[in-house]
């Protein structure tokens, strides 16, 4: 079966301190390092070797019209439009029930370090687990070693803390659960208490005092949520970098500065060996 491609890329209701400042209006169509984060991360996709349609879950279809490449791309079929629900838990679920059913791989749009390197790897993994539903997670000790003082929230458990990577496989109809069982768990962010109604409270407390290591806790989540849950470890730093801040705004810009300059001196070389 083709594996299909979602990119989130709708607005928080909360507002978006990122983009106001920036003066682009939508978070996902902010340049770094010239070329808007959506369109980078289509690029990769497109890249990566993913076989299925790519579609952008958002609240306006014009976010497809607003650069010259991407339209270009939904006029010829490569990029569909979503319209985005309540939440990215709730957008999921809702193109995965409705368009696809699986396999589908989920990101976002404001990932500008995401490479096909990386893509491929965590798409490999995922597909050789049996999980109904896998996540991508950068380990602390990773990611600290190549960032030590760029901000940045850590899942902690024994033995390792790690970072989401905004990356998702859902492999079939059963994977629906997981995006279900968030939207539950998101209703109750501002009232921690009614949280142990969702997780139970020996999950909790055993999360709270540290005593679940990585493979335990997707064990419990499992049961809990009713799907089989499964990660993958990346061991690449960048991929844990989405741009919710000014801070990881000039840490990409900087990155990708960098490789865009490491691949101007090899195409030198190269050139310079062919004379």
């Amino acid at each position: 079966m083709q594996t299909r491609a979602l990119v989130l890329a709708g607005r928080r209701s909360s507002g978006d301190a990122l983009a106001d400042m920036s003066g682009y209006g939508h978070r996902a169509l902010l340049p770094i390092a010239g070329v808007p984060m959506l369109l980078r991360v289509v690029r990769t996709l497109r890249e990566s070797g993913l076989d299925g349609p790519i579609a952008v879950s958002a609240g306006d279809e014009d976010l497809l019209r607003a650069q010259p490449e991407l339209a270009a791309l939904t006029a010829a079929g490569h990029l569909v439009f979503h319209r985005s629900a309540a939440s990215p838990a709730a957008s999921v679920a809702d193109y995965f029930v409705a368009s696809c059913g699986g396999p589908l791989f989920v990101t976002t749009a404001d990932h500008p370090l995401l490479t096909p390197e990386v893509v491929r790897f965590f798409q490999q993994a995922a597909e050789r687990s049996s999980a109904d539903f896998v996540v991508g997670l950068v380990p602390g000790s990773i990611f600290r070693a190549r960032f030590p003082n760029q901000p940045r929230t850590f899942i902690v458990l024994k033995g390792e803390k790690f970072s989401g990577a905004n990356l998702f496989y859902l492999r079939n109809p059963a994977a629906a659960a997981v995006p279900r069982f968030w939207i539950r768990a998101e209703r109750f962010r501002k009232q921690p208490w009614r949280l142990v109604s969702v997780f139970g409270l020996t999950n909790l407390a055993l999360f709270a005092v540290g005593q679940l290591d990585l493979a335990g806790a997707l064990a419990r989540v499992s049961r809990v949520i009713g799907a089989s849950v499964d990660a993958v470890v990346l061991p690449f730093a960048e991929a844990a970098i989405d741009v919710d801040r000014e801070a990881d705004r000039v840490t990409a810009e900087k990155l990708l500065l960098g490789r865009a300059h490491e691949g101007r001196s090899e195409a030198g070389g190269h050139a310079s060996e062919r004379v």
